[in-house]
């Protein structure tokens, strides 16, 4: 095992000891870490159900069902290639998205000057903008490939303009991502306008529709990982699954990827250099049978194996 590791199962059970995700060591130092994990427990971006801000709770104890050590999809043992922790939660204001952004930015800021790649929990998918103006402070603009079925380009919601649906609007506004190298794949349910997905491909986007992305496939990840060349954020809103497979999530819609479906298409994203990703939206209070937050760290699993691979 390099540096730091997961517990070993066979020695304590899983369901034993402080939930950090996948049972790493908690610690905020950095020295010989390849990967943290951190939870941004933030949901005033919410324009629907509130509640993702209990999101990194559920998916550290969605993670003790996890048996890390080895992928066999990606034929990857991981931890022999990385040393990875859970740094724990980033700082918070509830009700203020300024004051929470920047605090969320400057606890991520120092993992991308260590060279460390944060993996993250959401919270809703606002501090996407945060995390994405630590990233570019180090690396600048970076390709962004989002799972997810809304687009989060709209320009504004009740007036407002930082919210979880406006996020990727705001962050290539502030050239954050670049958008000829950035994909968006899932989105699916209703629109405001028949140009919705008009406006985001005159954005510079790639956009797959999940109508679309289901009849090509990993094919279409492929050639967005193509696209991607150079530094990338990969983000998963867990609104990207059916609602059937991941119940808790503030804003479902019928129609979309099975679990297995899901995780084929991230394992699809090989090759990506990444810098930093998350996972996000998840609601626990209304998660069947923990369905989601099991999913949701099994995706943050997939994750962190992407990033062995290149190691």
């Amino acid at each position: 095992m390099k540096g730091h590791g997961p517990t070993d199962p066979q020695e304590s059970p899983r369901f034993a000891g402080i939930s950090t995700f996948l049972r790493l060591p908690h610690t905020t130092h950095l020295d010989d870490v390849d990967v943290a994990f951190v939870g941004l427990p933030f949901d005033t971006g919410a324009t629907f159900r509130a509640g993702a801000r209990f999101g990194p709770k559920a998916v550290r104890e969605g993670s003790l069902a996890l048996r890390p050590s080895y992928n066999p999809a990606q034929r990857v043992a991981v931890f022999d290639r990385l040393s990875a922790v859970d740094f724990g939660d980033a700082p918070v204001v509830p009700g203020f998205t300024d004051r929470s952004m920047d605090r969320i930015a400057a606890t991520l800021a120092p993992m991308h000057e260590a060279g460390v790649v944060p993996i993250a929990f959401g919270g809703d998918h606002t501090v996407l903008l945060a995390e994405l103006r630590a990233v570019a402070q180090r690396h600048g603009p970076v390709a962004l490939i989002q799972f997810d079925a809304h687009s989060d380009t709209w320009d504004e919601y009740f007036g407002e303009k930082y919210t979880h649906g406006t996020v990727v609007r705001r962050a290539l506004e502030e050239g954050l991502i670049d958008p000829a190298r950035s994909t968006l794949m899932g989105m699916r349910g209703g629109l405001y306008s028949p140009h919705d997905y008009d406006d985001v491909r005159a954005m510079g986007f790639v956009l797959f529709p999940w109508e679309d992305l289901a009849q090509f496939g990993t094919p279409a990840v492929a050639a967005a990982v193509e696209r991607a060349a150079g530094k990338a954020f990969l983000t998963f809103d867990i609104d990207f699954v059916d609602p059937a497979f991941a119940p808790g999530t503030g804003t479902p819609e019928c129609g979309g990827p099975t679990s297995m479906q899901a995780l084929a298409l991230v394992r699809g994203c090989r090759g990506l250099d990444l810098v930093g990703a998350d996972v996000v939206e998840v609601l626990p209070d209304l998660d069947t049978s923990h369905l989601t937050g099991t999913l949701a760290a099994t995706v943050a699993y997939e994750i962190l194996s992407l990033v062995a691979c290149e190691r």
